[in-house]
This record gives structure tokens, sequence and C-alpha cells, in this order.
């Protein structure tokens, strides 16, 4: 292997780290407030590509690609309010499979609104054929900005939990239900507004890598897929783990291709999964006892 075609596979493995990064931290969030994975995580991905690529027709890129996230983050408000909080005290069983019900109602919903055809968003600069030159090896202008978007979001969101009243709170909340009630914290509200910053996190990530990937109404569920699978790599509830499982992931997929056929690329993060499962359940970087708020 040339030292070219080595510094291909690991920029693009960076690239895909990056976007299932951006996934798991949106698992991460919910996790860390309700004690559940959330199935639909996909799927508001999804849905941010794909009310983008319509805004764009009418609305600057920019404006259509922030509407888009702020309609998404309603649609994970909407989640709450009308199907989690209905629930009562539910188990996280329950909860599981609510989720996974919502998931698939979304993508239905989806198809009948959008079809089958897939949609892409124009690249946020250069076009499909501009490509940077990084040492014989080449990328596409828009890696540069997942790649920035993700740092940005990951570096947002540990100042956001560190020097926000919000953030504090919903870390109090995890922490423990009870002595954040006796504080005076509305867990209730808490939960959904993790609901709706994991969708507006996972609508930005289907903005960014729409123009890359493409988007059609059933693409969330792959990288539903590969988010958890890097959250349980990184630890549940680790954003920071996130972020090192999803490099690792996305390295192992791209040298894979090099000795695997390609219809195999998809099964390593499955093996992966399975072999952290049953090696260390807890990822690298997550405690054996995550915190939780475990009823709202």
């Amino acid at each position: 292997m040339s030292l070219e075609q080595f510094l291909q596979y690991v920029l693009s493995g960076v690239t895909n780290g990056s976007i299932y990064a951006m996934a798991a931290i949106g698992f991460n969030i919910v996790y860390n407030t309700t004690g559940i994975i959330n199935f639909a995580q996909g799927e508001f991905a999804m849905l941010g590509g794909m009310t983008a690529i319509s805004l764009s027709a009418f609305l600057p890129l920019p404006l259509a690609i922030a509407l888009s996230v702020f309609l998404v983050s309603l649609v994970g408000a909407l989640v709450d309010f009308a199907f989690i909080r209905r629930l009562g005290k539910p188990t996280v069983l329950n909860m599981i499979i609510m989720t996974i019900g919502l998931s698939i109602a979304i993508r239905e919903v989806a198809l009948h609104i959008w079809d089958e055809k897939v949609r892409s968003l124009p690249y946020f600069t250069g076009t499909e054929v501009s490509s940077i030159n990084i040492f014989g090896a080449y990328i596409s202008p828009q890696v540069l900005w997942v790649l920035g978007i993700s740092g940005i979001i990951v570096a947002g969101l540990a100042l956001f939990f560190r020097y926000t009243l919000t953030g504090r709170a919903m870390r109090a909340c995890a922490s423990n239900i009870t002595a954040a009630r006796l504080c005076g914290i509305n867990t209730r509200n808490m939960v959904t507004v993790s609901f709706m910053l994991a969708a507006a996190i996972g609508a930005l990530a289907g903005c960014i890598v729409s123009p890359i990937t493409q988007t059609q109404y059933d693409c969330g569920t792959p990288l539903a897929i590969k988010g958890f699978t890097v959250a349980i790599l990184g630890g549940l509830g680790n954003s920071a783990g996130a972020v090192a499982g999803g490099i690792v992931i996305g390295l192992l997929e791209a040298f894979s291709i090099s000795v695997l056929p390609l219809a195999y690329k998809d099964a390593v993060a499955i093996a992966v999964l399975l072999i952290i499962l049953f090696v260390r359940p807890a990822g690298l970087f997550g405690k054996k006892e995550a915190a939780r708020l475990k009823e709202f």
C-alpha cells in the first residue's frame, strides 16, 4: 500500500467516523437524560436532510439548513410530548419499543412526502468534482465542512453542559433525579430539551453529509445502526468517547475495503459491536454504571 492510498483511507475513515460520531452524540444526549436508547435518532438526520433539500428550492442554503434544524427540533419536542410523556412511568423495554415504532412511522411518512427518489443538497463550497490534494490524497471540500462542524458541535456541547443553567440542570437530572427535583428542576422539561437537542444535532448532521452521501427516506436506519455502535464503543453517555469511537469505526471500515469485498464494509461495525458487548459492555471510555435519569 502506497502512502497516497494510506492517506486516502485515513481521510475517508475520519470523515465517516465524524458522521457516525454526530449520530452517537444524539444517542448519548437522550440516554443521559432518560436512560434509554432513542432508535429514532437516525430518522432525525434523514428529516433534516430532506427538509433542507425541499426548503433550499426557494430559500438561500444557510437559511434552509437553519430552518430545517429548527423544524426537526420541534419534531423532537413533539415526540416527547405526544408519545414519551403519555407512557407515564414506562420500563426501558417499553421506551425502546416506542422509539423503534416511531422510527418506522417517521420513515413511512417521509416516503409518502418525498417518495423513493434520491436527493442531495448542493456542496457548501466548490462542486462535486472539486478536490483538495493532501500529500497525494484527494478529499472533497465538503469533508472539511463535516469535520469542522463536527468539532464545533462537540466543543459547543461541552461548553453548554458545563457553563449554562440548562446544561447543568440536565447534568443534575442525569446524576440524581431526586436531588434535581428538590432543587426545583423540572425534570420533564429536561427530557423535552434533550429530545430537541438530539433532534437538532441529528438534523444538522443530515444536512452537512447530504452533498456527500445523498439523502432518501430510508437513509436514517443505517446511520442509526452506526451511531449506536459508536455510542456503545465509546461508552454510552460519553460524547468525547463517541468521537473516538466514531474515528475507530470509520478507520476500520475504510481499511477493511483493502482486504475484504466492499459488500462486507457494513458488517465491520456489527462485528465490532458484538465484540464490545462481549468483552467490555461499558465501552472503551464508559463507566460500569452510567448515570442517567430512570424515571421522569
